[in-house]
């Protein structure tokens, strides 16, 4: 008998002594992911806590700004039943197609700018011309041009999205360390593979900026351009909702439009993470 209790004794007090040990390694990992989160989405947090106590304590006007679990119920039910689905589809058909033909141009266009100087030097003035001419200013000789169709609404989102796209590219270009590519012309490389392996792969973390830059500014404008002339797509609901005084269903279509924001700057950032290994800092 006492030899049983001497064995099972110091069981039980390892197994209390191990939840005691598990308990603090568990508080502290919470504490840890709290510590990180907090400084940087803590603000946001309570921008939006905020905005929920204030619209149904009634310190702001609910019928403007509705509480968010109103927004978010709207967002759901009109997800649910497809309402919102087509008008998704067809905003980024046009925000994708006009984001493709930016890449297109704007890249090889910006790596040709960027190895001669001449080049550059003879198109950067009109560039920096159409460039500070604002898209939206445009777009009436857009429409005059290519109707209220598609056409117009895609050539306004690329006009927009060009630019960036391709003067991060020039300067990605401009960037490249010069020792590089003397070492390489030293050891033998030709002007394609200097291209190939030196110039290509230091500018690909520009290139990147521009196309996450491009990708807002695509969804900027994608609202301004489906806000004339349309009758499907995220930006003509907003404004729908706003003429009936659907407010809910307003805010819900604005929130969707920052989430698709969010996820096609995530997607970039995973690409960009994949394709450049070699510039991340290690840990």
């Amino acid at each position: 008998m006492t030899y049983e209790i001497n064995q099972v004794l110091p069981r039980s007090f390892g197994r209390l002594k191990n939840r005691e040990s598990n308990t603090p390694s568990f508080a502290s990992h919470v504490r840890g992911v709290l510590a990180s989160l907090l400084p940087r989405y803590g603000l946001l947090i309570a921008f939006l806590v905020l905005w929920q106590v204030s619209s149904t304590r009634g310190w702001v006007n609910p019928a403007v700004f509705p509480p968010l679990n109103v927004i978010l119920s709207a967002l759901w039910t009109n997800l649910a039943n497809g309402a919102l689905l087509d008008d998704i589809a067809i905003s980024l058909q046009r925000a994708g197609i006009a984001f493709a033909f930016a890449v297109v141009i704007g890249i090889p266009l910006g790596l040709f700018m960027g190895q001669f100087r001449t080049v550059e030097q003879a198109l950067d003035p009109i560039l920096q011309l159409f460039r500070q001419t604002s898209a939206l200013a445009l777009y009436p000789v857009f429409i005059l041009l290519l109707g209220l169709g598609e056409t117009s609404k895609i050539f306004v989102i690329f006009w927009a999205t060009l630019f960036p796209v391709l003067l991060a590219t020039i300067g990605g270009v401009k960037e490249v360390d010069k020792k590089l590519i003397e070492m390489a012309r030293t050891y033998g490389a030709g002007p394609l593979t200097v291209f190939r392996r030196v110039i290509l792969p230091a500018s690909v973390p520009a290139i990147f900026v521009g196309l996450r830059l491009s990708a807002t500014t695509a969804l900027l404008l994608l609202i301004a351009a489906e806000m004339i002339g349309a009758n499907k797509g995220i930006g003509f609901q907003v404004m729908n909702a706003q003429y009936n005084f659907q407010i809910p269903l307003m805010f819900a279509a604005i929130l969707l439009l920052a989430f698709l924001g969010l996820a096609a700057n995530a997607l970039l950032v995973l690409l960009q993470r994949r394709l450049c290994r070699w510039s991340q800092p290690s840990a």
